[in-house]
């Protein structure tokens, strides 16, 4: 071994945001404000499961807000009592089903629906055993999530500005 020569470092690649699952056409990897510059993995995977997070509940959001106009619970006097749209949320008896709802959120995502530093932010196995989860479809739910963002978003601003539940903004009503 000579002297004065270390060995060098191995060289590691820095991550690349752009170069995850979800940086699509046409916009690609979107991030004007550098809020997730390259190398900051920590970062990146934090927001990405916020945004699985939120896209995951506004999907289901958006389809709640549309079909409670026609699907009713037959207790606690949701039939007659209960406004269709995003005011029911405030409203005895249905405050109490949000309350109910709230808690049961908060505990599967405290307790069951942790991210796991091993996994790809968001991944919470197959827990149905589909074996849909690849490329594909981990594509399709950001797309579909990133939309569902907006379309919730539409829905209630435009239920809070016109006094039009969704199925009336639709013309289902």
């Amino acid at each position: 071994k000579k002297e004065g020569f270390k060995a060098l470092p191995k060289q590691t690649r820095p991550f690349y945001p752009a170069e995850q699952v979800g940086a699509l056409a046409p916009l690609g990897y979107f991030d004007p404000l550098n809020i997730c510059p390259p190398g900051n993995e920590g970062n990146f995977r934090f927001l990405r499961a916020a945004e699985l997070k939120h896209g995951r509940v506004t999907m289901l959001a958006s389809v709640g807000l549309i079909s409670q106009c026609f699907i009713k619970f037959p207790f606690w006097g949701f039939q007659t009592e209960v406004a269709n749209g995003i005011q029911c949320v405030g409203q005895i008896p249905a405050a109490y089903g949000t309350f109910i709802l709230v808690v049961a959120i908060s505990i599967m995502e405290l307790l069951v629906w942790t991210d796991n530093p091993r996994r790809e932010p968001g991944n919470f196995g197959d827990p149905l055993g589909f074996n849909m989860y690849n490329e594909d479809m981990r594509n399709r739910e950001l797309n579909n999530g990133r939309f569902a963002m907006f379309a919730t978003a539409g829905i209630i601003v435009a239920e809070l500005s016109t006094g039009k539940d969704a199925a009336q903004q639709l013309g289902l009503a």
